[in-house]
């Protein structure tokens, strides 16, 4: 082999070394970068799926577990079927036995377990220890069925923009049974009875006669007494002994629940007062009825029927499902559960994933009319609790109830 020749192959060896090395390099740099695809896809796929977190602090034991059980069975359905940008909705739950420490740290623990959200029991004041820690986080608090204004900034302050309610704002409850008692069944004399324990209770009768005395209806009397569920003198006995003399009324007005309503219910129709009574969604449920006397001639209105009748066919599924599940729900507050869960999609959504609560809280303030399994709702600065939805109205006689008609305030009563 000449000397051209061997450097010739020579040149040929070292070229394909190189070759060799460079090829090698970039099959390492390749495997890298999928290496790095793969692992950055698995990382995105584990933050994608990454649970978002809603904590319930709810009496499920104590005077509020009618309202606040039958709310969180619907939100732990509804949230099973939920996701946002592939990520499921979880509900945790800490029972608050309406005890004001135990609520505090329930709302501690949920939000320390990374709870984006609370839910809170269905009134405003033993809701608040938990709401305050809540918006105290920069959290939003969601009331499923609080029906008091109060549920925002005007008991909690600038904070309190991060606290709403799915319930129905109590001006709109009390214009709403207004409208049912003087439109549709002609009742133009009532008798308001007021509950002073709550502000809830308080406020309905307020707006039910603010609106009553508009549309034309005459209050003949106005009475008013202290629920004794938490310890205080039972005035029952001398209330009802009042009631028996109706003064010529149509109709006894109401907003109230607890141990004292079915001893006025009894005590009522014992004396042979057979005055049709009013209530709020206070008195939904079957749980108190008293067997002797039986309810008679008693309406009320909610959010749902919990006979199995209900006009809304998604309504009666979910609550065909919760039946089968768990029993029959205590009251129509199951249907604003499911309600809230939604929203609260929806909201994240339209926030573009994001859960932070002063950006979900403007997001709130935007419903209008937005469509949901409890009708439409709506919130605004000034009402962080539902206005303008339709209530369903149920009446009771011999101790079995029935979804007999629908009613819609045409605004809420102008009270405060």
């Amino acid at each position: 082999m000449t000397r051209a020749q061997r450097a010739l192959t020579e040149g040929d060896s070292m070229t394909r070394s190189r070759m060799v090395v460079v090829a090698a390099g970039l099959a390492a740099v390749a495997a890298a970068l999928l290496v790095a695809t793969l692992g950055g896809s698995a990382s995105a796929q584990r933050t994608a799926a990454k649970p978002i977190i809603i904590g319930a602090a709810v009496d499920l034991t104590g005077a509020m577990k009618p309202f606040d059980s039958a709310a969180l069975r619907a939100a732990q359905i509804e949230a099973k079927k939920t996701k946002v940008s592939g990520r499921p909705f979880k509900v945790v739950v800490c029972n608050t036995q309406l005890d004001k420490d135990k609520t505090k740290a329930c709302a501690d623990k949920l939000i320390g377990q990374g709870a984006v959200a609370l839910l809170v029991t269905c009134d405003v004041e033993y809701a608040a220890p938990a709401t305050q820690e809540a918006i105290n986080a920069g959290k939003l608090a969601l009331g499923s069925c609080i029906g008091t204004d109060q549920q925002g900034p005007k008991r909690f302050g600038p904070k309190g923009k991060l606290a709403f309610s799915f319930g129905n704002v109590a001006q709109d409850e009390g214009a709403a049974m207004a409208e049912y008692a003087y439109k549709k069944k002609h009742w133009r004399r009532a008798i308001t009875v007021t509950d002073n324990l709550l502000v809830y209770f308080q406020t309905v009768v307020k707006a039910f006669t603010a609106r009553y005395k508009h549309l034309g209806g005459k209050i003949v009397r106005a009475e008013s007494f202290t629920n004794s569920a938490f310890g205080g003198p039972n005035q029952v006995p001398s209330l009802v002994n009042r009631l028996r003399n109706t003064s010529g009324a149509q109709l006894i007005v109401t907003s109230t629940t607890f141990a004292d309503w079915p001893a006025i219910m009894q005590g009522l129709r014992s004396f042979g007062v057979k005055t049709p009574v009013m209530n709020s969604w206070a008195g939904d449920g079957t749980n108190w009825y008293p067997q002797n006397p039986k309810v008679t001639k008693y309406w009320y209105v909610t959010f749902a029927s919990i006979f199995g009748d209900d006009p809304n066919l998604a309504v009666r599924r979910l609550f065909r499902t919760i039946k089968r599940q768990q029993g029959t729900p205590a009251t129509g507050s199951f249907v604003t559960g499911a309600t809230a869960i939604d929203a609260l999609a929806t909201a994240i959504r339209r926030a573009h994933g994001s859960t932070k609560g002063t950006v979900l809280a403007k997001q709130f303030e935007r419903f209008r009319g937005l469509k949901t399994i409890s009708g439409k709702i709506s919130f605004s600065s000034k009402f962080h609790t539902v206005f303008g939805r339709s209530y369903r109205v149920i009446e009771v006689e011999n101790n079995k109830g029935k979804y007999v008609g629908s009613i819609r305030a045409g605004k809420p009563a102008n009270v405060r």
